[in-house]
């Protein structure tokens, strides 16, 4: 396979898995303001923290307002982790690689790009929103199941599932490491603390966990399992170590490279090892800094190993 052909298959797993997790993110955090009291501040930006865009955001924006952050996040072309930017750039690299997805992803995608075309817009108007957000969802889920379904597990393949499974353990990690820090810091703060169940269910929301996670811990909506089952849960496939793993027994199917082994592995046994209760006490962020960065390394190995000619 063309090194050019593959690096197209890993960013187009990394687009529309990016166009998928933006559309949940915002649809939760609008739920989550309206079940709090105003008391309780999220406002916006947080979601322009998560994807890691502030100085973008910035630049174009003077205030993060509710109309502004949806805007930047769902249509504004000169934002690089938008719905449209993330549809658009998945749609061009598909172009190119016609011949090796099945015809019916590609007319998905082309309907998805035409309807964000069409109807962007009216999604900046709460009365819309939750509904289109909704159909970009389940699109891009329909994409993902049919390529599953119907792409041979050839190199091509592998190289889809690498960028699917890294851009996942990405998002996971931003959305804890955004999320969790006000809870935390909150957490034994008067009335403000009888909120953070809620706050952490959105978190599991993001990610759509919340079924999942109450059937496997089988206990209230608490920060250290929230933070446990998302983290290190073998089972649910949104979990940082399960992305990890699956990336790990992906490599047993490409040409060996030590390097990307190695930076896969020690990631993943930074998570899998680490004591979420120590961490819940001593803060989270620079543990999850130490994450990130990790699979930021992952994603230069990639690229160094397969990629780069």
């Amino acid at each position: 396979m063309l090194s050019r052909v593959g690096d197209n298959l890993y960013w187009f797993g990394r687009y529309l898995q990016r166009a998928e997790a933006t559309a949940r993110i915002v649809t939760v955090n609008g739920h989550l303001l309206l079940d709090l009291p105003k008391q309780v501040q999220t406002g916006w930006m947080p979601l322009i923290e998560i994807l890691g865009v502030e100085k973008y955001f910035e630049k174009l924006y003077d205030e993060p307002t509710e109309a502004n952050v949806v805007r930047f996040l769902l249509t504004d072309d000169a934002s690089p982790s938008s719905i449209m930017t993330s549809v658009r750039r998945a749609r061009e690299l598909a172009r190119t690689l016609r011949d090796t997805m099945p015809q019916e992803s590609w007319e998905k995608l082309n309907d998805l790009y035409m309807l964000l075309e069409a109807d962007g817009e009216k999604c900046l108007n709460r009365r819309y929103r939750q509904a289109f957000l909704g159909h970009v969802i389940d699109d891009c889920m329909l994409m993902f199941g049919l390529l599953t379904s119907n792409m041979s597990r050839d190199l091509g393949f592998q190289f889809l599932r690498l960028g699917t499974n890294l851009e996942q353990a990405d998002m996971t990690t931003r959305i804890l490491d955004v999320r969790s820090v006000n809870l935390i810091r909150t957490k034994g703060a008067g009335e403000l603390a009888a909120f953070d169940n809620i706050q952490w269910m959105s978190v599991l929301r993001s990610l759509t966990a919340y079924e999942m996670y109450r059937r496997e811990v089988r206990e209230r909506v608490q920060g250290d399992h929230v933070l446990r089952f998302l983290l290190q849960d073998r089972e649910f496939p949104r979990s940082v170590v399960f992305c990890l793993a699956r990336m790990q027994r992906t490599l047993a199917k490409l040409p060996e490279k030590r390097s990307l082994e190695r930076a896969i592995s020690r990631s993943l046994a930074v998570v899998r090892d680490a004591d979420i209760d120590k961490l819940v006490e001593k803060g989270l962020s620079e543990f999850l800094d130490e994450v990130q960065v990790g699979i930021a390394g992952i994603n230069d190995a990639i690229s160094e190993a397969y990629f780069k000619v």
